[in-house]
This record gives C-alpha cells, structure tokens and sequence, in this order.
C-alpha cells in the first residue's frame, strides 16, 4: 500500500488561516521549507529597502560641498520639488546652474508655497557649491524672490 503524502494543513486535520500551521504534527521537512522561504523573503525584502538608502547616504549631507558660500542670481528654467530635496536649474548668466533646495517639508517651514519656486521666476540664493566646481551644483540655505527672504537652513551661516 503506497504512502500518502499529506499537505502541512492535512497533518493537523485543521484548515490554517495563514496556510502553513506551526503544530507537533507537521514534518520536519515542511517546516524547514516555510522556515528558508520566509528567510529568503526577510532577505529580499531587508536588501530592497537598503539599497536606496545605501545610495542615498552617499549623495545627501554637506560632504560634497566647500564648505563657504556663494551668490548666485538667475532665472529659474526647470523646477522640481519633492523628497527627498526639491531641484532647481538656474540659468546664471547664460551657465546653467543645478540648486539643491530643501525637502518639502524644510521648504514649507520656510515659507514657501506652491507656486513660488516656478519657471521664469528671477532667485538669488546663497549656498555651498559643490567641491567640484565644474558641476555648477549648490545647496541652498537661503533664498530670496523678489524682497522675500526664505531661510531653508536656519541652523548653517
């Protein structure tokens, strides 16, 4: 007479809401199947989450700044706010210029709304330029549209 081989559910003759009951009469080999597909899982899972982080720790902070100021004055030709820090291309004095402004929130708390930071839009700003001078690339830490003052980074000089 043949074995029947029985599903991990059937050993303990009660139907699992999660599909694979934690019981005496499960088989060894079951279990240490559900036991790698849930570590394979976390794996995948945990290595997905990283990875942008990983990525982002590399390019966010001050690291890649001088470390002094500048000030620049231009027009604003492409926006793009949101997380994890708003992009600003600036046209200064025919260079185009890469202008890092905050995250949404920083740039609500300083005051901006929506509509502000638009194309067309005339902005002298102060900030740290990237160490590499060849990327035109600044954080701001403050702003001005026309006589308003918007401080991005109350904290920094």
């Amino acid at each position: 007479m043949a074995r029947k081989r029985y599903k991990p559910r059937e050993i303990v003759g009660l139907p699992s809401p999660y599909g694979h009951p934690f019981s005496k009469g499960m088989i060894a080999a079951d279990l240490k199947g559900s036991t790698m597909m849930r570590f394979l899982l976390v794996t995948i899972l945990a290595l997905g989450l990283t990875a942008p982080t990983v990525e982002s720790l590399a390019h966010h902070g001050w690291s890649w700044t001088t470390g002094g100021n500048i000030e620049l004055t231009g027009i604003i030709k492409a926006v793009r706010l949101g997380n994890p820090h708003g992009i600003l291309k600036i046209d200064v004095e025919g260079e185009e210029w890469r202008a890092e402004v905050g995250q949404p929130w920083r740039n609500e708390r300083a005051g901006l709304e929506d509509g502000d930071l638009a194309e067309g839009v005339e902005i002298r700003l102060i900030g740290e330029p990237a160490d590499d001078v060849s990327e035109k690339r600044v954080k701001v830490e403050r702003l001005f549209l026309g006589k308003r003052e918007f401080i991005l980074y109350p904290e920094r000089d």
